[in-house]
């Protein structure tokens, strides 16, 4: 036991399941038994649905163990730890035999999330021990220069993962290429979509890997300057920074003549947002740094001409920072045998809504849509059906069944109407309805518009008007080319992309799922049954054994009948609850 390990995850997604009651009861039982082995902290390794997690490494091996809550955690000790005799039915992963849960990492390739999961974040010879600083390092000792870093990342095909997928090495040598005495590099950690829970967690499990390649960055392009825009939301992803930030600074990664670069200095600081979608856009967030309020300004010039404090600026986002490392040390052509000719490498993605195994998964671009929601994420809940995928995010696009085996590359992405954006991946089956889903977007993106552009601030607004009108069962013949019109014109007209892609989720459902606009306007019906206002519910009389229990829990009296009689349902007191759908244990309520 002297040599063995426990190991509690505890990211947020961690902590939010219970992870810090799991670890207090574990240290509670080595301190009581006065057990040898050692208790560690770790971070997420992408698997959150089986969360908190519980690694015990020993010499038989590493056991990763799911869904532990302190009785658990007891059992675990006692019989893994003292007994040597591992709890085969909790296991999630084994290094000695396969489970189930094997094929959440089956295709996956590991490279920003390389060490998520297997440090903890809070210690820095953790991170140098797995290879951490050693491109830095690379760096300093061969001397090499600022113009071959730049083409390692050109020919490492590295493409910004927040959002355009621009070229990085191109950025960068935008970025080099102009003169000023002073530059600056900047991480955009704020997205505000579901991807951005891969920012949080890369943030949280390895913020020494962003904080590299941002020191790389720095010395490619010669800035001395840098700025991590976290929003502050996330309060352990800043907390964990700041660990990092001076535990680099205490080792000399950070500071004068860094790594023994002679007259490279760079210092980062972290800026708390307060969480504006806006800002995730880089003239915007230039701005909130600048003690502004959060807008876009119009470009040219770009920032890697004018930027922060009117200096040239590069800006990556977490993902893009995490990957740079990786490349240096192991070759821009490693990196580029992943992936397709056009989408070079990895792509992280938080995989959630109607799917199996939901969480964070790492996959080579090319993977196809199918590939990543049935056999990593173990398909769709409850065995319903596949319907749609919206991908990029609250300003991304669905994109449809028929569509499944779509290979994710920004080009193929971006044909079906949706966006890569930071990588979010909702997952939608047979009971989601389009419209409202497009409605449920829509209302996120109008809310986060700053103002500035009269056809977002106005136009959005419009839509979602005419979207929730619709939902509630009063849509009218023209709306779905209104929407259309105002969509195109917003796109069209806004100066920054979250006007220019907020109308994407209603013009992909319109593009893939018009017979259900159609179904709500004229025949006033929702066919996923989800829009409360458009269903009718009716009690199956030859189904009713007048058992009343759908009488008593009806809060408005609609439903009326005597004991073992059928009973029936006055529409016109009828508030569409579907209180008496979800008591009626005898399947006499049909909702049409």
């Amino acid at each position: 036991m002297e040599h063995s390990k426990v190991i509690v995850g505890l990211g947020s997604c961690g902590i939010a399941a219970g992870g810090n009651k799991v670890y207090q009861k574990i240290q509670s039982l080595k301190d009581s038994d006065n057990l040898g082995f050692v208790l560690e902290k770790t971070s997420c390794i992408g698997m959150c649905y089986r969360e908190p997690l519980v690694e015990v490494v020993d010499d038989m091996g590493s056991w990763l163990y799911g869904d532990v809550d302190e009785k658990r955690a007891i059992e675990i000790i006692s019989q893994h730890l003292v007994n040597k005799s591992p709890v085969k039915e909790y296991l999630v992963k084994s290094d000695l035999f396969e489970t189930p849960d094997d094929q959440f990492f089956k295709g996956q390739v590991k490279i920003a999330l390389r060490d998520c999961g297997y440090i903890n974040p809070e210690s820095i010879e953790e991170y140098e021990a797995r290879n951490g600083y050693q491109a830095l390092k690379k760096i300093a000792g061969e001397k090499v220069t600022q113009e071959s870093v730049i083409q390692s990342i050109l020919d490492s095909g590295l493409r910004g993962r927040g959002g355009g997928g621009f070229s990085t090495g191109l950025k960068w040598r935008f970025a080099r290429n102009s003169q000023s005495d002073s530059k600056y590099v900047i991480c955009n950690a704020d997205e505000g979509d579901p991807g951005a829970f891969m920012d949080r967690s890369l943030l949280e499990g390895d913020p020494h890997a962003v904080i590299e390649g941002m020191i790389i960055c720095a010395y490619a392009i010669g800035a001395n300057g840098g700025v991590i825009y976290c929003r502050a939301e996330y309060p352990l992803a800043i907390h964990r920074l700041n660990i990092a930030l001076d535990q680099a600074r205490k080792k000399g990664y950070l500071g004068q003549d860094i790594a023994g670069i002679s007259g490279f200095n760079l210092d980062i600081s972290v800026k708390e947002g307060a969480g504006a979608f806006v800002c995730g856009e880089e003239t915007a967030l230039m701005a909130s740094i600048e003690g502004k309020r959060g807008m876009p300004a119009k470009r040219p010039p770009f920032p890697a001409v004018r930027g922060l404090w009117g200096k040239p600026t590069n800006i990556n986002n977490v993902e893009t920072y995490a990957n740079v490392p990786w490349i240096i040390s192991n070759g821009a052509e490693k990196y580029a045998s992943y992936g397709t000719e056009k989408s070079k490498g990895t792509k992280v993605f938080a995989l959630t809504g109607k799917i199996v195994r939901g969480g964070l998964v790492e996959v080579p671009m090319g993977m196809t849509i199918r590939d990543i929601i049935y056999k990593l994420g173990g398909g769709i809940k409850d065995n319903k059906r596949f319907k749609a995928v919206q991908l990029g995010g609250p300003s991304g696009g669905c994109i449809p069944e028929h569509l499944i085996d779509t290979p994710i590359d920004y080009d193929s992405v971006t044909a079906t109407g949706a966006i890569m954006g930071s990588g979010g991946m909702v997952v939608m089956d047979e009971t989601t309805c389009m419209v409202d889903m497009a409605r449920f977007f829509l209302d996120f993106t109008q809310k986060e518009s700053c103002g500035k552009c009269t056809f977002c601030r106005i136009g959005t607004k419009r839509m979602l008007e005419i979207l929730t009108r619709i939902c509630e069962g009063n849509g009218q013949e023209g709306d779905i080319e209104s929407l259309e019109e105002l969509a195109y014109q917003i796109k069209d007209s806004s100066l920054c992309g979250l006007g220019q892609t907020a109308p994407n989720p209603v013009l992909t459902t319109l593009r893939y799922f018009r017979d259900e606009y159609e179904a709500h306007i004229r025949d006033k019906k929702c066919p996923a049954r989800n829009c409360k206002q458009l269903l009718t519910y009716e009690i199956i009389p030859e189904n009713c054994n007048g058992c009343t229990v759908c009488a008593k829990n009806c809060s408005v009296d609609a439903i009326s009948g005597n004991r073992k009689e059928v009973h029936t349902i006055d529409q016109s007191r009828c508030i569409k609850c579907g209180i008496c759908y979800t008591k009626c244990k005898f399947e006499a309520i049909l909702v049409y």
